[in-house]
């Protein structure tokens, strides 16, 4: 088997500037949050700036919020908070038990039971642990404490 091509390593880096890539995306994803009735809240502590491949992270930051928004409650709210290493995306989703987040991050894995909605592969978490992990970041999920999930992505 082949491995993914964000397993391989980066091809090429540069300066990317998460926090103003992750404004980019919140505003990209606001039609998608205002249809499920999700408030989307971004604070930014520090400008988080690291080393790598712009086109892989945009996909990293993007999946992690529209998940947020998706795997959420009409009313909910998604908080992405960033800081000089690390960025935060937190929902109101459904409550998650912490044995099953393991299985989020393995591909074709959703947890349909516990998740409402009816899209996707079950790719997302697994595709975004892949591109963190070629970044040399680290991506964990524990439950979220008003329910659904806090997801943290943590660059060295």
């Amino acid at each position: 088997m082949l491995p993914a091509r964000s397993d391989r390593g980066l091809e090429r880096t540069e300066r990317v500037d998460l926090t103003a890539t992750a404004r980019l995306v919140t505003a990209e994803l606001a039609p998608q949050a205002a249809a499920n009735d999700v408030h989307v809240d971004l604070t930014a502590d520090a400008p988080l700036v690291v080393e790598g491949d712009p086109v892989p992270l945009r996909h990293l930051l993007t999946n992690l919020i529209r998940n947020a928004i998706q795997y959420n409650h009409p009313g909910g709210h998604v908080r992405v908070r960033l800081d000089a290493s690390t960025m935060t995306v937190t929902n109101t989703g459904p409550h998650m038990p912490a044995e099953r987040i393991p299985d989020l991050f393995e591909p074709f894995r959703r947890l349909d039971g516990d998740r409402t909605a009816t899209t996707g592969h079950g790719l997302g978490l697994s595709i975004a642990a892949s591109i963190a992990a070629a970044h040399h970041a680290t991506l964990t999920a524990h439950p979220g404490t008003e329910g659904g999930l806090s997801l943290t992505l943590h660059f060295p």
